[in-house]
């Protein structure tokens, strides 16, 4: 039996010395000390054995199991370093390698025009305010002194949902709704930014959905000569200290009266090109006094209170400040014609 618990001794370190993985390691580990292992079956011999003999083998045993275990745990520690290491190299990164640039977006050039006109009117004391996009036919028409039949109905080809619901023609319903909150009590100073929808065929200058940021004024002595004011100060901002603008007769159903806005071409300095077509004036926006009748159903007494109106596309004022020459760039989400303006 010594001669045995010897050979197994050799055995088990000749082999621990060779192993390369951790699993062969636990395989010799299970066959040389497990429940059934090479040292339990010799040891089941211990009863044949003299009482003096017995300590003597059990002994041997011990100091056999001991070795091994010993050469199975020292083993185990330098295969766990090795596979640490072969992972870290495998791993390996060179920190001086540049790193990945990181993509980052910027805002919606239409955003960032909008945002800008907002920052001007809230500086003058305009409340940005909001509506809903699917409006009723009172509101989006009737408020707005354009009743059923009326005939200037037709430049604004709708989306009808019901009779009585279709998608917002312009924002003009927002100042109508903002003025029946107000319960015929001024002043209201209001812009209202938003998307607008109207059935018309897509081109280079049309599209069925657009934006539009119209502004409204109500207070009691509100004159034309303020209109003119707010107006040049919004041209000046948005197109330089150097533009002049001029007010032509016009007509609107919710304005009385009304006017158009043109600025001095900035291409030609007002003497005449093709981008305003000889005139020297590019039309901008359009404008007016509020109408009687629009203040009247929104519970104003016209006799006491006055305002103005004006309403703007952003993608026309964009389109002339940074020289687009087609409103369908703003929509077909291209990403190289969108990073042009992150910065802007």
């Amino acid at each position: 039996m010594k001669e045995r618990l010897q050979t197994l001794k050799d055995e088990a370190l000749n082999q621990v010395k060779t192993v390369t993985d951790q699993q062969a390691l636990q395989d010799i580990r299970v066959h040389y000390l497990g429940k059934k292992g090479q040292i339990t079956e010799v040891l089941k011999g211990m009863g044949k054995l003299s009482k003096e003999e017995r300590p003597v083998i059990g002994q041997l045993a011990n100091e056999v199991r001991d070795v091994i275990t010993e050469a199975i745990e020292a083993k185990k520690s330098k295969l766990e370093e090795e596979a640490i290491e072969k992972q870290l190299q495998e791993e390996t990164v060179d920190v001086t390698l540049p790193g990945k640039p990181t993509q980052v977006g910027g805002s919606h050039l239409l955003m960032n025009v909008i945002r800008d006109i907002e920052d001007l009117f809230t500086s003058m004391g305009y409340q940005v305010a909001e509506g809903p996009e699917v409006e009723t036919d009172y509101y989006n028409f009737e408020a707005l002194n354009l009743p059923k039949g009326h005939p200037a109905r037709d430049m604004q080809d709708s989306f009808y949902i019901t009779e009585e619901l279709l998608m917002r023609t312009h924002t003009s319903p927002v100042q109508a709704r903002t003025m029946n909150k107000h319960e015929g009590k001024g002043p209201v100073k209001i812009i209202c930014p938003g998307k607008v929808y109207r059935r018309d065929t897509d081109d280079a200058t049309h599209s069925h959905q657009f934006t539009q940021i119209e502004g409204l004024y109500v207070d009691e002595d509100v004159r034309m000569s303020d209109l003119k004011g707010t107006l040049n100060a919004l041209a000046k901002h948005l197109f330089g200290e150097e533009r002049e603008i001029r007010l032509r007769p016009s007509f609107f159903p919710f304005t009385e009266p009304s006017v158009e806005m043109d600025i001095s071409c900035k291409v030609c300095s007002g003497k005449g090109c093709s981008v305003c077509k000889k005139t020297g004036w590019i039309e901008i926006l359009g404008a007016g006094l509020v109408h009687p009748n629009v203040l009247e159903m929104a519970g104003f007494d016209p006799e006491k209170y006055s305002g103005f109106a004006f309403g703007m596309g952003p993608e026309r004022i964009a389109m002339l400040k940074y020289g687009i020459e087609d409103i369908r760039h703003f929509y077909t989400n291209d990403v190289r014609f969108l990073k042009q303006f992150h910065r802007v």
